[in-house]
């Protein structure tokens, strides 16, 4: 088993001992056993070097030398020899904290978890007060290659019970163990961890993102964690993550908030300027967006340079190229896409640079521009196939885009996402049994793609057609992504062609309000509009032309 030299190895152990580092007992015959030692180990015989080392530690009772020998052993990868010197050495000196982790890491190296309550215990025994916070926190990253997660929960559980109700550090008790537990597959369990460490510390950043690790369709609960640590002054880091996690869950009006909070509490807290105009640009808030974003790299333009700041202009430029594009002001668009470094997101601006070339009537520049781009990742040349057919569908050559993109996928052995793709140009095209062929396809392959349970099932609610079967796609849909607008909107749909105004205008309303898009904006006026509320229709459809004036489905 390949085991890693625990951290600070090179840190002597302290111990009270009446023998001192400097009082070694070192005479010529035990120097030279030390030098015969440390030759053998460099010149590749490992035993014989730790056999010499732990000899001589034993005899002088010195920290350093049962730490070279169980150091030796770790090298050689002798996962037995190094826990015999460990504790060995933890024998000699029961107070050392340095040889008690050796203990505990080599153990759980060893996958030994069983063993290893007794030092996990004695690690917070032996940490100072103020350190003892972040060595429960590092408790399920030490336990991390275990193979058997339920048996290192139990035993983490287990070892910090002592601590699991105590004032100063029961919050982290319960934090770890909630990891550990999540680790395990646990995840009621990990909830009511997260619980109980908020009930002992309200404050508790680590219960909050514990819970945020939770936050999803499986643990819809864990939220109410994250609100309540949002409720006092909160981390802006942690109100970021929860702004991410609300757009993971399509919940953007939710997550705007959420930003614009955070970047009112901490107004100098660039990533919450970049999530922000990200957010608006989806949002089609240009200005909003302009304004956030060009704060971000105001901001952004004092930090150190590293790769993730780098990668953050780099979102931010290929953003406002997009926006300018969208305003057809083309030089402004080419002016920031030219700030990106070559070595930033070379594709994605490359990409940007084609479509803002096809904008202006450049088709067949911007596709050559696409096809000569280098394939330096794996991914590179499914991007390369995407961003050519998008070029095609953007400027209304849909069926080059079929095609080549019916091409790309045979290529690639038709992927369930490529299948999907073709199958959306197949309706552009009016081959709806051809659509209908591929969906059915992608969701034999791929079952819980809900995306294409989604467009089926609304074909045939927009057709006016097997509506029983599409009922149970949609809700199908709905299963996989609950909450989503646009399955929503589906389901809206098909409540409207089944004659239920009063159902297809709620469902409209809540996915509208969710997620005010165009196409959504589209079905809930019309339903309005059948309802007999024509200026609340009228209302809608200018809101939706006014977020995306060239939206097909409203003009």
């Amino acid at each position: 088993m390949e085991l890693e030299q625990p951290a600070d190895a090179a840190t002597s152990a302290k111990s009270s001992s009446a023998k001192t580092e400097d009082d070694s007992g070192l005479d010529a015959e035990l120097f030279y056993r030390l030098l015969v030692g440390e030759l053998n180990a460099r010149g590749g015989d490992p035993g014989t070097a730790y056999s010499l080392m732990l000899d001589a530690a034993r005899e002088t009772n010195d920290a350093k030398l049962y730490q070279r020998a169980t150091d030796i052993a770790l090298q050689a990868r002798a996962g037995d020899q190094a826990l015999k010197a460990a504790q060995a050495w933890r024998d000699a000196y029961p107070d050392s904290r340095d040889a008690n982790r050796y203990v505990l890491q080599i153990l759980v190296a060893l996958n030994r978890i069983e063993d290893t309550t007794e030092p996990l215990r004695s690690a917070i025994k032996l940490a100072e007060p103020d350190q003892r916070p972040q060595l429960l926190l590092a408790i399920p990253r030490a336990f991390g290659r275990a193979s058997d997660k339920k048996l290192a929960a139990s035993v983490v559980e287990r070892a910090l019970e002592p601590w699991s109700y105590d004032t100063q550090i029961g919050a982290e008790s319960w934090v770890a163990i909630g990891r550990m537990r999540l680790a395990a597959g646990d995840d009621p369990g990990a909830l009511q961890a997260a619980n109980r460490a908020q009930k002992l510390d309200q404050a508790s950043e680590g219960a909050a993102l514990l819970a945020l690790e939770m936050m999803n369709e499986r643990v819809p609960s864990a939220e109410a964690v994250v609100k309540v640590y949002l409720i006092g002054n909160s981390q802006p880091e942690v109100r970021l993550a929860y702004a991410r996690s609300l757009i993971q869950a399509q919940r953007y009006s939710e997550a705007g908030e959420q930003l614009r909070v955070a970047t009112t509490q901490k107004p100098e807290f660039a990533p919450a300027w970049l999530l922000r105009g990200a957010l608006e640009a989806q949002e089609n808030d240009e200005k909003s967006a302009e304004t956030s974003l060009k704060r971000y790299l105001e901001l952004s333009e004092s930090e150190p340079e590293n790769p993730q700041r780098d990668a953050g202009r780099a979102q931010a430029y290929l953003a406002l190229a997009q926006i300018a594009q969208q305003r057809k002001d083309y030089t402004a668009a080419q002016q920031w896409i030219d700030k990106i470094p070559d070595s930033e997101q070379m594709m994605a601006a490359q990409m940007r640079r084609a479509s803002l070339l096809a904008s202006q009537g450049k088709l067949d520049e911007a596709r050559k521009l696409v096809q000569g781009l280098p394939e330096r990742e794996p991914g590179d040349a499914r991007m390369k196939l995407l961003g050519e057919v998008q070029l095609l569908r953007d400027n209304k050559h849909l069926k080059e885009a079929y095609d080549l993109l019916a091409a790309g996928a045979a290529r690639e052995n038709n992927p369930p996402e490529l299948l999907y793709d073709q199958a959306m140009l197949a309706e552009k095209l009016g081959r709806l049994d051809e659509m209908e062929t591929l969906l059915r396809r992608v969701i034999a392959d791929k079952p819980d793609f809900h995306h294409a349970y989604n467009a089926l099932g609304y074909s045939f609610a927009d057709r006016n057609i097997k509506l029983a079967e599409a009922r149970e796609l949609i809700q199908k849909a709905l299963s996989f992504a609950p909450g989503d607008p646009f399955i929503t909107d589906s389901l809206g749909w098909l409540e409207f062609r089944s004659g239920n105004l009063g159902e297809a205008e709620r469902l409209m309303r809540t996915a509208y309000e969710a997620r005010p898009d165009s196409e959504i904006a589209a079905h809930y006026g019309e339903v309005l509009w059948a309802r007999g509320l024509r200026d609340k229709a009228r209302e809608i459809w200018r809101e939706g032309l006014q977020s995306n004036p060239d939206s097909e489905a409203l003009r």
